[in-house]
């Protein structure tokens, strides 16, 4: 997975330097240390891609880092989150590098982990956790640890107000565990305009939960906000929208252009369309993003993986304990 914890070390390591260059592993090189990753390298090299500090991927990038690697693009030096990593055979990953002084850390994001996520996802498959228990208590809290603070939001704003001659395009929705499909879709808003200064409104929420039930949205608001912040297409996000585009908010904004994806669009709370206003002055734009991913969608992937992904781990420890158990009865037996 990509999410705004990479984004986060990734706009750390920026800061280190003048020009990052990330290395993205193939799906084969993934699999044969990790397990099989959820994403294919080519929605991982477009994930990758978009995110706003990195100038260049490498794509195909070794597991092991090493000073070959870096003198083959021209890099003085590596960056890393401060967990360690290991080989097959348990040794350093970035051990040469580190030797050779051209290995730099940043530290990781408290409050998000690519498992912790996916444990979020995982009490969704659960029946009893969908639904909001006494006095509406809602079903997120005590999930996420993460602390927003104004500090993590001023370092991912891009902090560019809209300059005379741009084109200002609203997108509003929930933009849940920030994916491709939602890369996809922002890049071809992007693409619509010479000048494009993109403002999306997420919902909060309360508001997803609406629309969407379960228990989503997995992400809550401050998590969605940095996600979206960390993306290049997007210029402003507005932490809260309503869910009615409504006239204030287009005046406001100065809005020239409404879209929206191909995903359906559940009507407001009064059974109104929430893209009236914008329909009736005639800026609203349909925009097909070409891409059939969804949240949902992803969530389903993620979960499909890691309960064969456990499945696997499971029967490769029964086989060691199995192992066990024969070598220590043969012990028996000798004696």
């Amino acid at each position: 997975m990509v999410h705004y914890g990479h984004s986060n070390q990734l706009r750390q390591a920026r800061a280190m330097g003048d020009y990052l260059i990330v290395g993205v592993h193939t799906d084969e090189e993934i699999a044969k240390h990790k397990g099989p990753p959820v994403f294919t390298q080519e929605e991982r090299y477009k994930m990758v891609q978009a995110i706003k500090w990195v100038d260049e991927i490498a794509p195909g990038a070794p597991y092991v880092t090493t000073l070959e690697t870096l003198d083959k693009y021209s890099c003085d030096f590596c960056v890393h989150g401060d967990d360690i990593t290991l080989t097959i055979d348990g040794k350093d990953t970035y051990e040469e590098v580190k030797t050779a002084g051209r290995y730099r850390e940043c530290k990781r994001t408290q409050g998000v982990s690519t498992t912790d996520l996916v444990g979020r996802m995982l009490l969704m498959t659960k029946a009893h956790h969908s639904n909001i228990g006494p006095k509406g208590h809602s079903p997120w809290t005590g999930v996420s640890q993460f602390l927003q603070t104004s500090q993590k939001i001023i370092q991912f704003a891009s902090g560019k107000e809209p300059q005379p001659g741009d084109t200002i395009i609203y997108v509003a929705g929930a933009f849940d565990l920030f994916h491709v499909g939602h890369v996809d879709f922002l890049e071809k808003v992007h693409q619509l305009a010479e000048k494009p200064y993109i403002i999306a409104g997420l919902h909060f929420d309360q508001e997803v939960n609406r629309y969407k039930g379960k228990n989503y949205p997995i992400m809550n608001i401050h998590e969605r906000t940095l996600s979206v912040l960390a993306c290049r297409y997007v210029s402003e996000v507005v932490i809260g929208a309503p869910y009615a585009v409504t006239a204030d908010l287009l005046d406001h904004f100065r809005v020239t252009l409404v879209c929206h994806g191909m995903t359906e669009v559940v009507p407001d709370k009064d059974g109104s369309d929430p893209y009236e206003e914008p329909k009736q002055r005639g800026i609203f734009q349909l925009v097909d993003s070409g891409s059939n991913l969804t949240t949902d969608l992803i969530v389903q992937r993620i979960i499909k993986n890691r309960l064969e992904f456990e499945a696997r781990n499971q029967k490769k420890e029964a086989k060691e304990l199995a192992v066990l158990e024969a070598m220590r009865r043969l012990e028996e037996q000798k004696h």
